[in-house]
């Protein structure tokens, strides 16, 4: 037998266990899992009216997914794609303290970081996280001016025997859509790169058998993003093919199921068949938003390949309305009613009590619905967003008002109104400004923020102005119905996420003109309800804004560049050409 030196023995034995250490999984052995995951959360911890989603009614269901899953061999993973905080004032007074330990008793493994979350100074969020018995990942967030990262990139874990790494990726329209103040120290960088920068570090570490990408970056069809940041269609087919597995997404809160490539199921309805999107052999999912689905995603592992045995939205007591024969009209669930968790029910019940007695408070009524819904006030012009406006210009003695329909996040029902109502459309707690401009300065304003595409937060929502937007500049600017005068000031009123600069809008606040009311915008528009109630939806109808489409541009151009037949005095005619001067 070959006697080798000692030294040389050692390296034999690596040699041999290389192969071991680099593939953790054995060779035709199959290995199942199974994703569950929500998204976009936004302060629900508590059922809506009609006993829709909440967190006791997700963990009865969590529970029962978990235990199939593992009844069939598998091993379940629980994650979020982020946004918890905002949207709902029970959550939001409390800095979405139940939320967070609703989701421990559930039992999430991660989330990702969203935009939402620093909505609030970093000590909140850095509480929040103290809260949290899972972590908060962002591989892609680092302190500004240094190549530090600021929260932990990724999360291993292991499920009967096959390791997993879970990266965390934000989007980068953070820094145009937060709240200035609060991202004023960090830096988000290219979800790309970073991810290739995570993997490649991954892999020389952990060497995880699947890499799950948990984004909050938004689904957008065949990567059609608008004016928002790209999102994970791109992040898909950007990535070297084999980088990434699995995207769990958010952001967009969008059911993702396709009806055909590159086409999601317009309006799905709960309870249909859904296929996750594909995209450079990536498969992507988001559950919409609110905890109103659980997404769930049964995958095998054999052999180093990664196969999607099944997909699945599964409803959380989502309900339709139906009319009965007397003419009343009664809310079913369109599936199995989920019954809430008693121990999730006794952790909640004191956060909501708590919080009703500052909120169930009347504030005044209306005779319709004031839209507020994500689908309209990212693309059209809106009642509420005319009751807003018109609150902030009473308050400011502006001649109109401007602000981001992403800063409205739900809409008013008929009827009477109390303070939460106005809270849930309001949540950001933004000052109401004001700042006077030339005619000249508002045109250059104007030019960039009435020109921000739709389906996006920026799209703006605009009050006693009307004018024509080209996609790069405007034209036929009337306030009050008078043509805009380039030598004549106006005060416009706004709002201070806006004049900062939020959701790309040009900053104001150093400009000479500029007036800090002092007043939270929520309050403003309270005291304008209470004054002007019961509100007529009649009296709000907004008009007078125009975006002309690409094909109405191109005419305009062209009518624009057609000769135009010239006259000249019969004397100079006569002079040029005295034969045509004659005829």
């Amino acid at each position: 037998m070959l006697s080798l030196p000692r030294r040389g023995r050692w390296l034999a034995l690596i040699m041999l266990l290389l192969p071991m250490l680099a593939q953790a999984w054995q060779t035709d052995r199959s290995y199942r899992f199974s994703i569950l995951h929500t998204n976009d959360h936004h302060g629900r911890y508590w059922p809506d009216a009609q006993g829709e989603y909440g967190l006791a009614a997700q963990k009865t269901l969590m529970d029962s997914q978990r235990y199939d899953v593992q009844a069939k061999g598998g091993g379940a993973l629980i994650l979020s794609a982020g946004d918890v905080n905002t949207g709902v004032p029970e959550s939001d007074l409390l800095d979405a303290e139940p939320d967070i330990r609703g989701m421990n008793l559930i039992g999430y493994d991660a989330m990702a970081l969203g935009n939402h979350e620093f909505d609030k100074p970093l000590s909140v969020l850095q509480k929040q996280q103290k809260w949290a018995k899972f972590p908060f990942l962002s591989a892609n967030i680092y302190q500004k001016g240094t190549d530090q990262r600021l929260f932990k990139p990724w999360a291993i874990f292991n499920r009967m025997g096959l390791k997993i790494a879970v990266i965390g990726l934000t989007t980068t329209d953070t820094l145009k859509i937060s709240n200035p103040e609060n991202i004023a120290e960090i830096d988000i960088r290219d979800p790309v790169k970073e991810t290739e920068k995570a993997v490649a570090e991954l892999r020389a570490t952990e060497k995880p058998d699947v890499i799950v990408a948990l984004t909050h970056m938004g689904h957008y069809d065949d990567g059609q993003h608008g004016s928002n940041a790209p999102g994970d269609v791109e992040l898909a087919r950007s990535l070297p093919p084999g980088t990434i597995n699995i995207i769990i997404g958010g952001h967009s809160q969008d059911a993702v199921c396709m009806a055909k490539e590159n086409v999601s199921v317009k309006d799905y309805q709960p309870g249909q068949p859904c296929q996750p999107d594909q995209q450079n052999g990536v498969w992507i999912m988001q559950a919409k938003e609110w905890g109103k689905y659980v997404g769930r995603g049964d995958f095998t592992f054999r052999n180093g390949e990664l196969t999607l045995d099944n997909y699945q939205l599964i409803p959380v007591n989502l309900k339709h309305e139906v009319k009965n024969l007397d003419g009343s009209t009664s809310w079913l669930t369109w599936q199995e009613a989920i019954p809430p968790n008693s121990a999730m029910m006794k952790l909640l019940t004191p956060y909501q009590l708590r919080a009703a007695k500052k909120l169930d408070v009347n504030v005044g009524s209306s005779d319709g619905v004031f839209v507020g819904e994500r689908d309209k006030v990212r693309f059209e012009q809106t009642n509420l967003g005319q009751l807003i406006l018109r609150a902030q210009m009473a308050a400011t003695k502006a001649d109109f008002a401007v602000m981001s329909g992403g800063g409205i996040r739900t809409s008013l029902a008929q009827g009477k109104l109390s303070w939460r109502d106005l809270l849930q459309v309001q949540p950001f707690g933004n000052q109401v400004v004001s700042v006077t401009l030339t005619g000249d300065e508002l045109l250059n304003y104007l030019a960039t923020v009435a020109n921000i595409k739709t389906n996006s937060g920026g799209y703006a929502q605009f009050s006693n102005i009307s004018l024509v937007a080209d996609g790069k500049t405007v034209s036929e600017v009337k306030i009050n119905g008078e043509p805009l005068q380039k030598d004549k000031t106006y005060r416009m009123a706004t709002n201070s996420f806006n004049a900062s600069g939020g959701d790309g809008y040009p900053s104001i606040e150093t400009h000479a003109g500029f007036t800090h009311s002092g007043l939270r915008d929520a309050d403003v528009l309270r005291d304008y309800v209470s004054q002007h109630s019961p509100l007529k939806i009649a009296d709000y109808v907004p008009s007078g804004i125009v975006h002309l489409t690409e094909q109405q541009v191109q005419e305009r151009g062209k009518a624009e560049e057609k000769p135009k037949k010239r006259y000249y005095p019969q004397s100079i005619l006569a002079w040029i050409w005295p034969r045509a001067a004659h005829n």
